[in-house]
């Protein structure tokens, strides 16, 4: 993510990842499921795994979706560049390439969202839609102490308090979350890796941002969704994007629309793809 002003890497081309010693190239995981339609490709937010989108592909039906574990996550932990959106970025649009599946419509959730958009920006031919959910990179500010402490919580009780604000008040955690979570981070090398991605996110106290007023130009259909109660990135950073982006801003809802309102998020997903 980048600074409109500043013009830095995260603006770079998205080249595709450099094969190991053996001349092959790398494979990120990806949980592939129904055969209906053009892929619904799924991009994670931090220190999250394909699972988060388990609700949404169940609303989806029979349609084709391919759910990423991004570089540092879940079984892609060991990707060889991980960090920031755009090490994500690259590895995606590596593995789309090489499954040859035609452009596909891209949704990323967070720090997903902000690869998604990176993507997007780059490799437009890759997309035939783009659905952001509460995406990083729309705005300097970002609750940066809680990713932080997030990012290396490892006892149930700590983990618990802090995944809690990433849902509206209203909102009840999954079942099974947190215990998934603390069997995950039993490996110190998970929360150092988190710690690591957290602050290749962040820019001091703030995150680098995205130029965003150019998703205007974009060929396809965009649309962002946001929840009025992100305690993680705020709603106004949904406000004033280009005319035709489609903006859906949802009362009660917190940071994870994907698991706290699933049957919407698919229904906005099908939305955007009609026709294509």
């Amino acid at each position: 993510m980048t600074d409109e002003r500043r013009g830095d890497a995260m603006t770079a081309e998205i080249a595709p990842e450099r094969g190991n010693q053996h001349g092959e190239q790398p494979r990120l995981y990806a949980s592939e499921r129904g055969t209906s339609g053009t892929p619904i490709v799924l991009l994670h937010g931090f220190a999250g795994n394909y699972t988060t989108y388990d609700a949404v592909i169940e609303a989806l039906g029979e349609r084709r979706t391919i759910a990423y574990d991004l570089p540092g996550h879940g079984r892609s932990r060991d990707w060889p560049e991980t960090g920031h959106a755009l090490a994500a970025a690259r590895a995606v649009t590596a593995d789309l390439g090489a499954r040859d599946c035609g452009p596909v419509h891209l949704v990323g959730h967070s720090m997903g969202g902000a690869a998604a958009t990176l993507i997007a920006l780059k490799a437009p031919e890759l997309l035939a839609s783009l659905t952001l959910l509460a995406p990083g990179g729309f705005g300097h500010e970002v609750n940066q102490r809680l990713l932080r402490r997030y990012a290396v919580a490892r006892s149930a009780e700590e983990i618990m308090i802090l995944t809690e604000q990433f849902f509206g008040w209203r909102g009840t955690l999954p079942d099974g979350l947190v215990e998934a979570m603390v069997a995950e981070r039993s490996d110190p090398a998970v929360t150092e890796g988190f710690a690591a991605i957290v602050e290749a996110i962040l820019d001091g106290d703030e995150q680098k941002v995205l130029p965003r007023k150019a998703l205007g130009s974009l060929p396809f259909p965009v649309k962002v969704i946001w929840g009025t109660q992100d305690r993680v990135l705020p709603t106004r950073h949904a406000h004033n994007l280009p005319g035709r982006v489609g903006t859906h801003v949802f009362d009660d809802v917190g940071h994870m629309p994907q698991l706290e309102i699933p049957e919407d998020v698919a229904a906005l997903i099908l939305q955007n793809a009609a026709g294509r």
